[in-house]
This record gives structure tokens, sequence and C-alpha cells, in this order.
């Protein structure tokens, strides 16, 4: 028996026992985070010096690449280099942080989205109405909400989490520092407090799904009373890039944590943790911007800008 005051480090779960594999692992972190870093950097930039882009839609896209940028930031180094130099520790104070700011930044996200959601829902169902609705001043507070709520959902979990007793060894099932797997550590009795946090973080995440599924059921229904094809194409193509963004993060997310125990494993704890919160960050830029032709306009005004003057 030991509690968390006499634990100075966590061990994190091993992606290979062989060299050449934990050597493929690094590498292919490394271009995973180069191309999440490359795609959402581009974004931030062409959304900040494009002008024409300053719009709410484009907003709230620049905050979600920042949030993509967190993630990725947050899990893979840190994986990267256990799997570089051979090792599984993390110190205490290093999982406390890692498990914050993950929890923050995927929290933000979120938030985000389903405030990305809403700006889709306005455009489409309320036009008239959407400068007085979205506009700077109700943005940047709905933007400033969703980073505020991120970060009370992180600072309760982290200290909820960190305050509980680990009766249990500090072998972590995964390969960065999350609330499930450290609550495996816990004494049997010792985590029934974490279990009112974990029910209010479920009731935001179902009333926010709830509030997208009705969204998403007005846009489709004001979409289809369109008269012409390519007005229903158009509006379409805007809420298309949101929509499989969101599928991604919902479908991956809500399979990590509710799947059930029979078939859970660490090879797929380890599979399916890499699918919510390392691969979306990557592939969020490419599906905005395969679908929305202002945005690859101003990413490739952008880099080819900067080509030009090297």
């Amino acid at each position: 028996m030991s509690n968390s005051s006499s634990i100075s480090h966590f061990l994190l779960l091993a992606l290979a026992n062989t060299r050449q594999l934990q050597l493929l692992h690094f590498c292919l972190f490394l271009g995973i985070s180069l191309a999440a870093l490359l795609g959402n950097s581009l974004i931030i930039s062409a959304v900040a010096c494009g002008h024409h882009l300053h719009t709410p839609m484009f907003f709230f896209l620049l905050n979600l690449a920042l949030t993509d940028l967190g993630c990725i930031c947050t899990t893979v180094p840190k994986a990267m280099h256990n799997s570089l130099w051979d090792t599984t520790n993390i110190s205490y104070a290093g999982c406390a942080a890692q498990l914050f700011f993950f929890v923050f930044f995927i929290s933000a996200e979120y938030y985000l989205l389903t405030i990305m959601c809403y700006d889709r829902y306005v455009s489409i169902c309320k036009p008239l109405h959407y400068g007085t609705l979205l506009g700077s001043r109700a943005c940047a507070h709905m933007a400033a909400a969703a980073w505020a709520s991120g970060f009370l959902n992180a600072l309760l979990n982290t200290v909820n989490t960190f305050s509980l007793a680990l009766c249990l060894d500090n072998a972590l099932g995964q390969f960065f520092c999350e609330v499930p797997q450290i609550l495996k550590l816990t004494c049997s009795n010792s985590y029934l407090r974490e279990l009112g946090l974990i029910a209010l973080n479920a009731f935001l995440s179902f009333g926010c799904f709830v509030f997208i599924v009705f969204s998403y059921v007005q846009i489709f229904r004001a979409v289809l009373r369109i008269p012409s094809e390519q007005g229903r194409h158009k509006a379409f193509s805007t809420c298309l890039p949101h929509l499989a963004v969101l599928s991604l993060f919902l479908s991956t997310g809500t399979f990590a944590n509710l799947k059930p125990l029979s078939i859970s494993s660490p090879s797929l704890d380890v599979a399916l943790s890499i699918l919510y919160s390392v691969v979306p960050p990557a592939l969020n830029p490419l599906i905005y911007s395969l679908r929305n032709q202002e945005l690859k306009a101003a990413v490739w005004t952008l880099m080819t800008g900067c080509f030009q003057e090297h």
C-alpha cells in the first residue's frame, strides 16, 4: 500500500518492446506532429493575416486550430522522448501538468465545436440576424467562455484526481497521463467524490451533444427547403467540414471512454487514444482546407508569399 505523497513519478505504457519498433513509433509521431503543427499554424496565420477571413466562422476556426496545437504539444513530445530514449518515466508534477493541459484543450475543443455548430445554425437558419447574433463582441465572449470552461474543467479534474489516495503501483496503462488511468490506481473507496465530477462532465457533454443534434436537424431542414440545387450544395459545403471534424472527435472519444470492459485491452486503449487525441489535430486543417475555397486560397497565398520572400 502506498499513497500519492510517496509517489515521485509514474510509468507510462511502452508502445513497443524492440528498439526498431520504438524508433518506428518515434518517426510516426514525428510525422503526425509536424503535419499538425504545419497545418494548424498555416490556418492560424492565414486567418490572422487575411482581413477577408475576419468572420465568425474563421475566428472560431482559428481558436479550434489553437486547441489542436495544444493537444499535440501536450501528449506527443513526451511519447516521442520516451520512444527515442527507451524510457517510460514521467514525473509526478509532469503527469499532473500533462493531465491538466490535455483536459483543458480537449474540453475547450468540444465547446468550440459546439459554438461552431451554433454559427452554422444562425448562418443557414437565421441569415438576416447573423450580424446581430454573431457580432465581434458576441464571438469574443463565446470563445472566452469556451476557453474558461475548459480551464475550469481541467482544474477541477486535476485537483480531484491528484488529491485521491493512490493505493496501487505507479504504472499507467496509457502513453500519456489521463484521468481514467490514474483512477485505476486509487483505493477502492477513495474515488467516490470523483463520481460527482464525472457526472457533471457527462451532463455538460450530453447537453452539448443534444444542442448539436438539434441544430443540425434544423440546418438540414432549412437546407432541404432551398429551391435551387446550387444553393443547397453551397449550404451543405459550409457544414460538411465541421460535421466531419465533429464526427471524428465524438465517435473516437466516446468509444474510447464508453467501450465495454469485455473488449478492453492495452493495445486497443492506446489505438483509440491516438485516434481521438493525436489524429484529429492533424486531420482537421486538411478537412477544412479541402472544403473551403476561401481558406484554401488564403493558405496558398500565404505559402507562395513566404516562398517569394525567400
